[in-house]
């Protein structure tokens, strides 16, 4: 007789011996799957069992030990459509190998050999630990998948493009598509500027209302308006301003950017993009395009967003309150997205500048309710708002470097440089001053966290 032999030729006759013999295989299959199949019934499913659960183990460890030493890698692995894929279908594989091995496990127990008021215990520990093991692993390949569909939706296949001047440079603009209008319009203009090395960030707040505007040589508008966008009231729309750039071309002038759309972007993007660059003296590598119901959808996601509001704001409405619905207080607010929404929207009893910095704000609100545990308890609406709420032409193969990045970033304090008045007449802007003060704000400064 060997070790194994009570528990592969047990005494069937005795109830008590059926009985601690099931328990022990339960047991060996929660502990180390594979091990009661190997002891008690098909060595050769035991042993695949066996397998695959310390490859599983080893591949955890490995991870684990790679997070803390090089976690960009990390990063870059569970932001790629294959490794996602790869991801998805090994922890699918192994449901289905922990589903055999439990049901199998419970057929080598033989409930009805061991004592009556045992069956009911080991057939029910058995199949809460299935449910909850195989609905975890489960769950994690539908989240895989859905991370891969998301992240395929929202980010680009392009090529990286290296940093300029060590920064990379992110156009972000605000599309307000919201429920009451028709059509998009970007109603606030941004860049972030972020140090490649230390994550230091800086964020650029344009007014809409800039006018004129000045082209890059190398844009296709330079030749339009050599003067500026709206010098001496040129262009050819209602309004000569910046954020009516986007409008233009995308309405009139979209053969002016043929590519656009092939490159992840449209021409009313791209055209903001050569504003934007033109009126900072920078190179924008990237934009984000956010649109303000999308946004609403992600805030909800996240659980809401705490926000100190300073002056009374009406919900809903116009600038003359005809149609309001209720009012934002002043004080602490857990704000739904709908509420967050209309504070960032907000015109009446306050100025674009307000609103600019209400929703600067906002965005910093959002970026703290974004952490892991909030990522994974509400993945699934955080994924589908994504899809809805943002457009980027970043690749997905820089995902990992920007999440790394982005984590350093969070540890420092973000230097803001607005462009309103009284440091900026944007009817009479002074480029060469505006110019000075973004050299200034992109200066190489001490990595310093904040206390």
């Amino acid at each position: 007789m060997t070790v194994a032999s009570p528990l592969r030729y047990p005494d069937a006759a005795s109830a008590k011996v059926m009985t601690k013999r099931g328990w022990w295989l339960v047991v060996l299959n929660v502990l180390l799957p594979g091990s009661a199949q190997v002891v008690a019934g098909n060595r050769r499913l035991g042993r695949l069992g066996i397998v695959a659960t310390l490859t599983l183990w080893a591949l955890v460890v490995l991870a684990g030990v790679v997070y803390l030493l090089w976690p960009m890698v990390i990063y870059t692995i569970f932001t790629q459509t294959l490794s996602l894929w790869i991801v998805q279908l090994a922890m699918f594989a192994y449901v289905v190998l922990w589903v055999v091995l439990t049901l199998d496990t419970l057929r080598l127990v033989r409930l009805v050999k061991t004592a009556p008021n045992a069956r009911a215990w080991i057939a029910a520990f058995s199949v809460v630990l299935l449910v909850g093991i195989a609905g975890t692993a489960g769950y994690g390949a539908f989240v895989a998948g859905s991370a891969r569909g998301a992240l395929g939706d929202i980010f680009s296949s392009g090529p990286s493009v290296p940093p300029v001047n060590g920064r990379y440079n992110i156009m972000l603009l605000g599309g307000d598509a919201g429920p009451d209008r028709q059509g998009m319009r970007p109603d606030s203009m941004s860049v972030v500027s972020v140090d490649a090395t230390t994550g230091q960030a800086v964020t650029i707040g344009l007014p809409r209302n800039l006018d004129p505007v000045p082209f890059p040589a190398s844009s296709p508008l330079h030749k339009l308006y050599p003067d500026g966008y709206g010098f001496q009231d040129h262009c050819d729309v209602d309004v000569c301003q910046l954020n009516s750039i986007y409008t233009e071309v995308s309405l009139y002038k979209p053969g002016l950017y043929p590519n656009a759309t092939k490159h992840n972007s449209d021409p009313g993007i791209e055209s903001m993009r050569d504003a934007l660059e033109g009126a900072l003296g920078i190179t924008i590598q990237y934009y984000v395009l956010i649109d303000m119901q999308g946004f609403a959808d992600l805030v909800d996601a996240l659980g809401g967003v705490d926000i100190t509001v300073t002056q009374r704001l009406p919900i809903g409405g116009d600038e003359n309150l005809n149609g309001v619905v209720g009012w934002i207080q002043p004080g602490k607010q857990h704000m739904t997205g709908y509420t967050a929404q209309w504070y960032a929207r907000s015109r009446h009893g306050t100025s674009d500048y307000d609103r600019m910095a209400r929703q600067r704000q906002l965005q910093d609100a959002i970026l703290k309710q974004i952490n892991p545990v909030n990522v994974v308890t509400k993945f699934q609406d955080i994924a589908k708002a994504g899809k809805q709420v943002m457009k980027t032409d970043i690749p997905q193969s820089m995902l990992g470097y920007f999440v790394d990045l982005g984590l350093k970033t969070r540890k420092l304090p973000v230097q803001q440089v607005e462009l309103v008045p009284p440091a900026i007449d944007p009817q009479n802007p002074d480029y060469a001053q505006i110019h000075k003060m973004v050299t200034s704000a992109l200066a190489p400064k001490p990595s310093t966290p904040a206390p």
